[in-house]
Parts: C-alpha cells; structure tokens; sequence
C-alpha cells in the first residue's frame, strides 16, 4: 500500500446525503465538501459516488455554486449508506513483479459500520468491489473487516494501528492479533505493525489511528498531545506517545516523533466531539487540515507546514462537519498513481 504522500490519481468521496449523521446539521455539510474537492481539482481528480441522479444534479449544483470547476470532477452512480469513504471506500494497492512494475488492485475489506452501530451499511461495504469493476481492477477480498481510517503506513513496510480498534470484538471476533497481523502483512506488504492504544474521547470507531498517529514520511510520525492533564485525552496521548518512543520501523530505526497539539474541546448537543488535527488530508500539492478555532488552528498548521515543504496547507472549517464524528481524512480516501 503507497503512503498517502505518493503521488495520486484522485481523490474518492462518498457525496453527503444521510441527514441523520448530522442531526439538525446537515445544511452546510455539502459546502464544506465543496471545499474540499475545490482544493483537490487543482491538482488532482476527484472521483464522487453519488447513487443517483438527484443526489448528482444536487451535487453539481453546490460544486457550481462554490465556483468549484467541473473538469477533473468525476461522478459515479454507486449508492451508498453513508459519507465516509475512508472507510468504506477502495484501498488501492501495487501487485510489484521482480522488475518492480506491477498491476494495481483494490482490497475489498469487510465493513460493518465501525461494529454495527449504523446499520444500514450493506451498500457502503459494497463500494470496494463496485468501484473496482467498473474501473476494470482486480478486487481481492481478505476476509476481515477493516476500516481505512483504523491504519496507516509509510509506505516502506510498517503501519500504524490501535488495539482498541482492530481487536475490538466487534470487528473480527473469530481473528486471533498474530492472525490480524499476518493477514495485515500480507495484503498490504507491510513488514511491521506498530500498536498503539486507545482513541480519543467521542470516536465512535472505537479509537481510529487518523485522529492520533499519522505518518508524515518514512521515517516520521505527527502524534497528537493534550497539553491539559485534567483532559480526558491526556492519559491516553500520553501512552501512544510512550509507546511511540519506543518503537522502531521496518528497518529497525527509532522513529523521528512530532507533536501535535489538539484543539479545544468541542462538544454539541451536550456530546463531545473527536476533534483532531491529525485527521489530515495529504494530495498532491496540497494538505487539507481540519479547522476548529483560529488560534490552536494556526499553531497546527506551524508544526505541519515544515514536514511538507512542497504542498501548502490549507485549513477547512470543520466544526459542523465533525458533528457527523469525522473530518477531512474521514471522507477521503486517496487513489494512487500506478
């Protein structure tokens, strides 16, 4: 599996549709993906499932409406539950031969809606092999259910993981951790599995690594901190920390560790939300960091710019997105360049 940072194709969305993932919030939910594909076009295709020809034509008009240009905008007709394709979208992966080239393919991993919380999810764990056959891929099935938010690799054979998240019961009851690993190995050509612990306070997908850990190249990791003790997320950011400390990659090497602080606490409806900085989105050219409140904004954005000196990072406000429980990485899932 290439690391985000290698060059793409495109970027997949699941256009937003299912109002009761932002209850009495849903209106600026399609702005704020307007923005987001605004500031892939640029420099990337954007590829939309979009299931049907009302949900398209509402979808163009916002695009339009947000002066977004249309050219390198490609959409769909693949129905989905819901709007989080990091998730349940395709995981792009190189079949290498002994030259090196190879084929892409894509993973169709089991998606049951982060443990069965949000039926209905049958169409969205569909979207892998639908995309892959109308785009003529191979579609390997592993056998296991696996979100694309719950990993991370760099790339060069080590990826990043939570126990609270891949050995949930809830995910693959019957999978033993050597048996997740080994299959994690071989599917995604990963040599090292680096473990960290639990998730921050209201993820509900039971401690996702994209709002924690994030490679920002082979050899780095941006790892979020709370700098308040008497925060519930300190204890926990403290531990990955620890842990991360003492971990090395593939190759043996200790790994080059950045913090990240985290935003204010943000809570609507008397829920807190899992804001996180690290739910970054990495494209060609360009990083698209989640915005929570201007001051902690610009603090990220200062310890992030330097570890990628030629994309820009560009900040989108995501304090309505993230009642849906999810920001920019969580809606996005990047297609690689073969």
């Amino acid at each position: 599996m290439p690391a985000e940072w290698a060059p793409h194709r495109g970027t997949w969305l699941s256009w937003p549709h299912k109002a009761a993932s932002w209850p009495g919030k849903f209106e600026p939910v399609p702005g704020i993906f307007a923005r987001i594909v605004a500031e892939l076009v640029p420099n990337e295709e954007v590829h939309l499932n979009a299931g049907d020809a009302e949900l398209e034509a509402s979808a163009r008009d916002i695009l339009r409406r947000h002066g977004v240009p249309l050219q390198r905008v490609f959409f769909h007709r693949h129905p989905t539950d819901d709007a989080w394709c990091r998730d349940h979208g395709p995981i792009f992966v190189q079949r290498r031969g002994p030259a090196g080239a190879g084929e892409q393919l894509v993973l169709d991993w089991g998606y049951n809606a982060w443990g069965g919380k949000y039926p209905p999810f049958e169409l969205d764990d569909a979207i892998p092999t639908r995309i892959a056959q109308e785009l003529g891929l191979p579609v390997v099935a592993p056998g296991m259910v696996l979100e694309g938010g719950s990993i991370d690799v760099n790339g060069t054979g080590s990826l990043l993981t939570t126990e609270q998240c891949l050995l949930n019961a809830n995910r693959n009851p019957g999978l033993s951790r050597p048996e997740l690993e080994a299959r994690l190995r071989d599917f995604l050509g990963v040599r090292k599995i680096l473990w960290l612990g639990e998730g921050i306070e209201g993820d509900d997908t039971d401690g996702h690594i994209d709002d924690l850990t994030r490679f920002v190249s082979a050899d780095t990791v941006v790892t979020a901190i709370e700098a308040d003790p008497r925060d519930r997320n300190y204890a926990p950011l403290q531990d990955n920390l620890q842990r991360l400390r003492s971990m090395t990659d593939q190759d043996g090497n200790p790994l080059r560790i950045v913090e990240l602080p985290m935003p204010p606490v943000l809570h609507h409806e008397g829920q807190r939300l899992p804001v996180s900085y690290a739910n970054f989105y990495i494209a060609n050219g360009v990083v698209l960091l989640p915005g929570f409140d201007p001051v902690r904004d610009a603090a990220a954005r200062a310890v992030l710019q330097p570890l990628f000196p030629t994309r820009r990072i560009r900040v989108i406000d995501c304090t309505d997105l993230v009642w849906g429980l999810g920001a920019i990485h969580c809606v996005t899932q990047q297609w690689p360049a073969v």
